[in-house]
């Protein structure tokens, strides 16, 4: 079964940068898609970015222009690159894959954005 480990959470500052990874534990097929996702305490979970295999993506409105989402060559990989962080961006960031009818979860890791 495929796993989904990410890292790169954090404290920063707002106004500053973070740079989370995920990867795959195993092969996945060429055709899918990855994306994150965020949960804030008592706050439902949300979209944040997602990418095809093809390179297309899609963005909340709230990190469109701050975020940016990327694959390796690979494509087994998923990045999200946070620029001009904000305090609203604090959560638990989980990333995800979806290959066909199957969807996998990552455990999740923290982003905290505060002064």
């Amino acid at each position: 079964q495929v796993q989904l480990v990410e890292s790169g959470g954090g404290l920063v500052q707002p106004g500053g940068s973070l740079r989370l990874s995920c990867a795959a534990s195993t092969s996945i097929f060429n055709i899918n898609v990855m994306g994150w996702y965020r949960q804030a305490p008592g706050e439902q979970r949300e979209l944040v970015a997602v990418i095809t295999s093809g390179g297309s993506t899609n963005y909340a409105d709230s990190v469109k222009g701050r975020f940016t989402i990327s694959r390796d060559a690979t494509k087994s990989t998923v990045f999200l690159q946070m620029n001009s962080l904000k305090p609203e961006d604090t959560a638990v960031y989980y990333c995800n894959l979806r290959m066909g009818f199957q969807s996998y979860w990552g455990q999740g890791t923290q982003v905290t954005v505060s002064s």
